[in-house]
């Protein structure tokens, strides 16, 4: 999970026109014909989703992943017919926030939906879970203080929770050193709903950061022969090799995140993508 920076400005007018006027319609109907209304309006938030794709560089918001047999969803960070809170309270969500772009995420069919994991037997998927922290305000209908709610499940779109993570040697999500607290319950809840942590996603996350530490270990023995034959040095690929270095932690590239953390890991900090080489936006398809 990196940062997502929302960008309201390449968003579809038509879109935002038809999710305005579902909205509009929405609030004029009695509690108990609401939830049929919004499953009828899919394509509303469907709508959304090249431009949602377009703002992670079409990677999952949560897992950073682009697997191309993967489905992605526009999930509802607020679920908008009903609101799992624990294995025993369910309540009706946030239907308000339905049609509301702000609300919605670009995810992985894994993240969004509920499966079981054939290796470890784990059931895991936000579907229309939304726990919140036990001394935190529940919104609803007729008091929208969202706002004011102290969600467990970590915002891809807030730099503070995404903070709270980071990447260990095995390719793991774990809790960062920022991350202390109520905080730590936050990231466990986030691993298991979102899936960060199953088999595959840690081995790719894994193989990513092989993938970098190969290239700084090529880097430097190029390095080391630069300083014994300096004659030769202009020669050398060293450019090459830290352009794919950096490259690599551009928040385009799959796991970025994880070849971010590897870097650290061997006290390369330098050698990170800076604000400069930051690669232009998507334009949604």
């Amino acid at each position: 999970m990196i940062l997502v920076r929302r960008d309201e400005k390449i968003l579809p007018k038509k879109a935002l026109t038809n999710a305005a006027a579902a909205l509009e319609e929405l609030e004029k109907l009695p509690e108990a014909e609401r939830v049929a209304f919004i499953k009828g309006k899919a394509k509303i938030w469907k709508a959304f989703k090249a431009a949602l794709a377009a703002m992670s560089y079409e990677k999952c918001w949560y897992t950073e992943t682009k697997d191309p047999q993967s489905f992605f969803d526009v999930d509802h960070f607020r679920p908008k017919a009903e609101a799992k809170r624990d294995n025993d309270t369910t309540d009706n969500g946030y239907p308000w926030l339905a049609f509301d772009w702000r609300n919605f995420r670009f995810a992985a069919g894994r993240s969004n939906r509920l499966s079981t994991d054939e290796e470890e037997e784990l059931v895991t998927g936000k579907s229309s879970w939304f726990p919140l922290m036990a001394d935190s305000p529940t919104a609803s209908w007729d008091d929208r203080c969202e706002a004011l709610e102290r969600p467990q499940l970590l915002d891809p779109t807030v730099k503070a929770d995404v903070d709270l993570i980071t990447v260990a040697a095995d390719g793991s999500i774990e809790p960062s050193r920022l991350c202390v607290g109520s905080n730590v319950a936050r990231v466990q809840r986030s691993i298991q709903l979102y899936g960060l942590n199953l088999p595959k996603l840690r081995a790719a996350r894994a193989q990513a950061m092989r993938d970098v530490e190969d290239t700084y270990r090529a880097l430097m023995d190029v390095l080391v022969a630069a300083n014994d034959h300096p004659a030769a040095a202009d020669k050398l690929p060293i450019p090459v090799q830290v352009g794919q270095l950096r490259r690599s932690t551009l928040p385009d590239r799959a796991f970025s995140r994880a070849a971010r953390a590897q870097l650290h890991l061997m006290g390369a900090h330098d050698l990170s993508a800076g604000p400069e080489d930051l690669p232009t936006p998507l334009d949604p398809a």
